[in-house]
């Protein structure tokens, strides 16, 4: 039984390395910090190896999700400088 865990373990690892590798600084540091920080909340709420590897896979996303957009945020700020990406400071309606 412990086997089985270790390995889904380490899968699910794995898998969010794969993913944060394909973005943004912002966006890999989140993912693996959120992956920590939920394996970690994982861990004390559920006390088992499901609950860590659950904690981990919520974490990560959210730590993923808030470094993109942070990875965003960053992008516009350098290629669209005062808001120039619209002519006249924006639309008008």
């Amino acid at each position: 039984m412990k086997t089985r865990l270790w390995i889904a373990t380490a899968a699910a690892a794995s898998v969010m390395t794969l993913v944060g590798c394909a973005a943004g600084p912002n966006e890999q540091l989140g993912t693996a910090g959120g992956a920590v920080g939920g394996a970690v909340i994982g861990n004390a709420i559920g006390g088992n190896a499901a609950a860590t590897v659950g904690g981990a896979a919520v974490g990560g996303l959210i730590g993923n999700q808030v470094g993109r957009s942070d990875d965003q945020r960053n992008y516009n700020r350098d290629y669209y400088p005062n808001n120039t990406y619209y002519p006249n400071n924006g639309p008008r309606y």
